[in-house]
């Protein structure tokens, strides 16, 4: 077929919003029985308005059916809503935030009381199949620093709730050693985040089986085995064996695996020489995991090296790695099956993110990868992988002292189009913005940025300084600069690309963001008005001294690490951060896409936004998608942002909007 020529932005192009949001789901959680070794993927469905359901990854069977929702709300992001064992599925149903159980051939049953102001998650079970540990985050007093956030025990038989840990701000990854003798958990306290400065601690468990009329589970001795406010954060614990507790430690500069002795009650690295990658990183959601044991001596553990997944298998007792041979760029929930066997979600550059079962060989780099499953994190139509654009990871070096700025350029791509019919023109361009900040943009298949880059645009995902997976002095670049750094990354990225290597077109490059991406956005928009033809903040803040006061109790006091104090210490600094002051410096048409039931980034954020904007005239459109919140769930909203983004683009720039191919 003989390709075309047309202008950049204007090619036509099979991938609809409609494609990538109406018939997509995403798979956000794989949980295996460790009895059974069943392997069960969490599903989120935009079609069902965001409903997640439990999956048997093989057979595809439905555990629970229609009108269940297993999801958590706990930390305002959730995660970690389900787990398995000896074929029973423990799980958070978001509607009544209660703990339900079901198996083969039963309906859901409650095992938690009625309490609106109860939310629980991030379970694990003991090996007598009665007791559950779960978090259990408690709203009788809902404002944000009140807020109780405790390690609780539900008895399953008698439905009642205890606590067995209390005191610190927060708690996650409760984990039981395979023998029930003893748990771990992590836990930290304002203001750090985990990542940051936390805590894992160790704790005997007494079961008392024939205790009264009731089994009893209580803990005892619980100490710090590693981590320390403020400087060290140890993530994701998991027990190899019933004497090795593992876990991530970033005492190193880098997030390397340790363990913990039961016998000698002692924990140290893994290796015997650290290494300069992260096998961890920041997440706000519970839950994840980035390795797990395949026997008792040998660990499975993906680590991120210029920006993508490595697979290693690491002997705990000499600390010897070998690096595997690994199709995907980017592994998550890294998960146990059997001895020599795990499972995970795995993604390509040109394929997208699916379950994948990995057998790993005693020795030697080989690996075998089995897709566990037809489902995958997209769309269900089929694309051809010409259309496909891949990315190019490029490291920039930043002035005056070449420090590194990680970015990721997709160029436009479709089989169709053979570039563009006018002479010398460059094509418009996308800079992306990731949230967190302390996030990162992952190499893997991504259909939205598919769908610009198959329209003729470019697009790059700026990893500015302060993202994760470059370790934790890249990270600390941000601290006290937000909105200033981020601001100069994106910027310095986008003059990269346009100027030095000539590849997009200066007057036609825009900036987008969501969240923390959002709020930088609002800032570049602010602070360097004649970088970007036009901006796109999707749940973004805009007012910081707010944001400190009106927020959920996760990142309740973030804010004042990424600003330099709190608000009442350096009030000027606030005001001079925040876009909502510095409005009447924006030159480029702004969309504004917001949730009306946002709690991280509440809507008067947005509408504070909008209001300043018009009183001085400039342009600002503004969307507030009912029942939302940070983030949109439902397919009907998702198309529509997307589609509105596009098209505001286009008609700021004077782009004809292509009908589908």
């Amino acid at each position: 077929m003989t390709k075309m020529l047309a202008p950049y932005g204007t090619w036509c192009s099979p991938v609809t919003a409609d494609v990538i949001t109406q018939k997509c789901t995403t798979v956000v959680d794989v949980i295996v029985d460790p009895i059974s070794s069943t392997v069960y993927n969490l599903e989120a469905r935009p079609s069902e308005g965001g409903r997640c359901v439990v999956l048997k990854t093989e057979s595809g069977e439905d555990v629970f059916g229609e009108g269940w929702n297993a999801r958590s709300s706990v930390q305002g992001y959730g995660g970690a809503a389900v787990v398995a064992y000896s074929d029973t599925i423990y799980f958070s149903h978001l509607t009544d935030a209660r703990v339900y159980r079901v198996s083969a051939g039963t309906k859901p049953e409650p095992i938690t009381p009625e309490n609106a102001n109860h939310c629980f998650t991030d379970f694990t079970v003991h090996p007598s199949g009665i007791f559950l540990v779960a978090i259990l985050e408690d709203h009788t007093n809902p404002s944000p620093p009140d807020i109780i956030t405790t390690l609780c025990v539900i008895n399953t038989q008698t439905k009642v709730v205890s606590t067995i840990a209390s005191g610190a701000d927060f708690y996650a990854a409760p984990r039981f050693s395979p023998d029930g003798q003893y748990i771990a958990w992590q836990q930290w306290y304002h203001p750090d985040m985990p990542w940051e400065g936390s805590e894992i601690h160790v704790a005997k468990v007494a079961y008392e089986p024939e205790k009264g009329s009731h089994p009893t589970l209580t803990v005892t001795n619980a100490r710090c085995i590693a981590g320390r406010p403020g400087t060290v954060g140890v993530m994701y614990p998991f027990w190899a064996s019933k004497e090795h507790l593992i876990f991530t430690c970033d005492e190193s500069g880098y997030q390397n695996p340790w363990s913990y002795s039961v016998s000698s009650d002692a924990a140290k690295p893994i290796f015997p020489v650290p290494v300069q990658e992260d096998f961890s990183e920041p997440s706000s959601t519970l839950g994840h995991s980035t390795g797990t044991a395949l026997d008792d001596q040998t660990l499975l553990y993906s680590a991120i090296r210029d920006g993508r997944s490595m697979l290693y298998r690491i002997d705990i007792g000499t600390g010897s790695k070998e690096g595997l041979q690994c199709p995907f760029v980017h592994v998550s929930w890294v998960r146990r099956v059997s001895a020599g066997t795990a499972a995970f979600v795995g993604a390509k550059t040109t394929e997208p993110a699916r379950v994948v079962r990995c057998t790993v060989a005693p020795t030697g780099p080989s690996a075998t990868f089995t897709d566990l499953s037809s489902t995958t994190s997209g769309p269900s139509a089929q694309f051809p992988r010409s259309l496909v654009s891949e990315p190019r990871p490029m490291t920039l070096q930043l002035p005056p002292n070449n420090e590194p700025l990680h970015i990721v350029f997709y160029p436009p791509n479709n089989p169709n189009y053979d570039g563009s019919s006018t002479e010398g023109e460059r094509p418009p361009c996308v800079v992306n913005v990731h949230g967190g900040p302390t996030s990162r943009s992952v190499p893997a298949l991504d259909w939205m940025k598919q769908y610009f880059t198959s329209r003729g645009w470019g697009w790059v995902d700026v990893n500015f300084r302060g993202s994760s997976g470059y370790g934790r002095k890249y990270i600390e670049k941000l601290e006290g600069k937000w909105g200033v750094v981020d601001v100069q990354d994106c910027v310095r990225a986008a003059e990269h690309l346009a100027s030095t290597l000539q590849l997009i077109d200066p007057k036609r490059t825009v900036i987008r963001g969501g969240s923390g991406g959002g709020y930088t956005t609002l800032a570049a928009l602010c602070g360097a008005p004649d970088a970007f033809a036009a901006g796109t903040s999707l749940f973004g803040i805009s007012d910081l001294s707010k944001l400190a006061e009106d927020t959920h109790k996760f990142e309740l006091r973030r804010i004042e690490k990424l600003i330099g104090g709190r608000p009442a210490d350096i009030p000027d600094v606030y005001r001079e951060r925040s876009p909502v002051f510095h409005a009447d410096m924006i030159k480029a048409p702004l969309l504004i896409l917001q949730g009306s039931e946002d709690k991280a980034v509440p809507p008067s954020q947005a509408e504070s936004m909008v209001e300043t904007i018009r009183k001085r005239g400039g342009r600002v459109e503004y969307i507030l998608f009912d029942g939302e919140g940070h983030g949109f769930r439902k397919a009907e909203n998702q198309k529509k942002a997307l589609e509105k983004e596009l098209g505001f683009y286009c008609d700021v720039l004077g782009i004809k909007v292509a009908e589908a191919a």
